[in-house]
């Protein structure tokens, strides 16, 4: 029996999410209320269930937009979703529903964001990859784990007297976020979305922002689940380069997590050969592929809503030269459908 989630569901769901191996953060049902309250997304949220047990579940949002096409996503705002089941019965009903929901809505594609192939008929991306990597309880042993470069880089950040500090509001993170990926030319998500996550999440979100001499270096929101830590936005200051203040801050997010019982460092999704991609090689990271797999609906071939496809670049140009404050105004208005 497939059924749709309901909020009275929310703690069984969360309990198949925690048994499983399979899910991730990404499938808690908090995403359900993020996306809704965030950017007034149509969620659909299937498991399915047999003798009063929860079998599969599928986290399903649909983005449609003007700009950036039709879809339906697992999970949208998410590196990872897709279905999670039990057993071949509850897979096949859940990916079922799916495509009969996709063409019901009329989207362009069905997007499921595995990190292993699960849909080998479907085309997938090629685009993404994810970088994990296992963490030692000794912090000696992580440090000399990062490749001699750019340790370096971490220590001249220790030795530059930054220092790191648990912030509860989103003001110095948000302000640090959107400087850098307006330098990227990425329109940034609105202030309220990142108050929601933190609400929403509560300890399992956590932002870490860097100092020196009381002035903003860096900051970032990472999530904290099972035995995993996942530094997910973040961003430096115009300080932040001289200062070696990014590789500080992961450090320090990798020795507080450490701290708190991780074993698992996920530094989260890149697109190949960019600089976010060689950063985390940097760090001794090895690139996992990511199965962005997906059934065509309407559309005869994946579309390429990314800033790789050339039709996008004068706009990024253009974007990298907005005025701090009008991007932060602007850019919320584009990232809510940019799924």
């Amino acid at each position: 029996m497939i059924k749709l989630l309901e909020p009275l569901d929310y703690p069984r769901w969360d309990s198949y999410v925690m048994a499983s191996d399979e899910a991730s953060f990404f499938h808690l049902s908090a995403w359900q209320e993020v996306l809704r309250q965030a950017f007034s997304h149509k969620t659909y949220y299937y498991f399915t269930e047999q003798d009063g047990q929860i079998t599969g579940i599928l986290p399903l949002v649909h983005v449609k937009s003007m700009l950036f096409g039709n879809t339906l996503i697992s999970n949208a705002f998410c590196v990872y979703g897709g279905i999670v089941a039990s057993n071949d019965d509850a897979f096949l009903d859940l990916q079922s529903q799916a495509q009969k929901l996709a063409r019901e809505l009329g989207v362009d594609c069905l997007e499921m964001r595995n990190r292993r192939q699960l849909h080998p008929d479907w085309p997938h991306k090629e685009l993404y990859v994810t970088f994990r990597k296992q963490l030692d309880a000794d912090h000696e042993k992580n440090m000399n784990a990062i490749p001699r470069k750019q340790r370096a880089m971490v220590r001249a950040g220790i030795k530059a007297g930054l220092s790191s500090v648990i912030d509860e509001s989103v003001e110095r993170f948000f302000q640090a976020y959107s400087e850098s990926v307006r330098n990227l030319g990425t329109p940034v998500f609105p202030k309220r979305y990142f108050q929601i996550l933190k609400q929403v999440f509560g300890k399992d979100c956590e932002i870490l922002t860097v100092e020196h001499e009381g002035k903003l270096i860096a900051s970032v929101m990472s999530f904290y689940f099972k035995d995993e830590v996942l530094p997910y936005y973040g961003g430096g200051t115009e300080l932040a380069r001289d200062l070696k203040g990014n590789d500080f801050m992961y450090w320090e997010v990798m020795r507080r997590a450490v701290d708190k019982g991780c074993r698992v460092f996920d530094f989260g999704r890149s697109k190949v050969d960019t600089g976010s991609y060689r950063f985390k090689k940097h760090w001794g990271f090895e690139p996992e592929p990511l199965y962005y797999e997906v059934d065509l609906v309407r559309a005869q071939k994946i579309p390429e809503i990314n800033p790789l496809n050339p039709k996008y670049r004068l706009f990024i140009a253009a974007w990298k030269r907005l005025p701090l404050p009008l991007s932060q105004l602007v850019g919320p208005w584009l990232a809510k459908d940019l799924g």
